[in-house]
């Protein structure tokens, strides 16, 4: 149950971190100086990620057919990125990490899914699909945000999270290329734990 838990909260939400090439040299100053800086900058990066991490995963609505992610561009500038289904969901993630200490800079690149019956009704069949009781994957769907997340976009479904093994990702993506109505499946769930050889 805990390796579970923590398979979902660090899959939820997907942080990447990148830094300038001159930010992350600190050009200019002395060597001392410079791993000082770096050392503090790096302090404030990881903590951000932290705090975006935790703001985006309390999002009232951020679903099973929801995706973010964000990157972390210096210790006080967030670039979000994903798909989600509801308008209000992009706003509150960018209002919820504007308000993270230290943030001057959000910049939200996340797209709204176009309303379309035909999705809703993929994404219901794909939930069902994967998630049924009797699946091997259920236990995946059992937290309020399942590790693995379902995006339909105009017939088209991407697979997105975090699974303990390649067998899972496989079956998931076999899975959802059964769903009756789709017209691609892309599979980008990532593996815990590769397989031992």
């Amino acid at each position: 149950m805990r390796r579970t838990l923590l398979i979902l909260l660090t899959s939820a939400v997907a942080i990447f971190t990148t830094m300038p090439s001159t930010w992350a040299k600190g050009e200019g100053l002395t060597s001392r100086e410079s791993a000082g800086q770096s050392s503090s900058s790096q302090r404030a990066v990881e903590f951000l990620k932290k705090e975006v991490r935790h703001e985006l995963l309390m999002l009232p609505y951020y679903n099973v057919f929801d995706w973010l992610e964000a990157e972390v561009k210096d210790p006080n500038t967030v670039i979000l990125r994903g798909q989600v289904i509801r308008p209000t969901t992009k706003s509150e993630a960018e209002n919820n990490v504007k308000r993270i200490e230290g943030v001057e800079k959000v910049i939200n690149e996340i797209e709204v899914l176009p309303l379309s019956s035909n999705d809703d009704r993929l994404r219901r069949q794909l939930h069902r699909t994967l998630f049924n009781w009797n699946s091997p994957l259920f236990h995946y769907g059992t937290a309020p945000v399942p590790s693995i997340h379902i995006i339909v976009k105009n017939g088209r479904i991407m697979l997105k999270g975090l699974v303990l093994r390649k067998s899972d990702s496989d079956y998931a993506y076999l899975k959802a290329r059964g769903v009756f109505g789709s017209f691609d499946v892309k599979n980008e769930l990532q593996i815990e734990e590769p397989e031992k050889k």
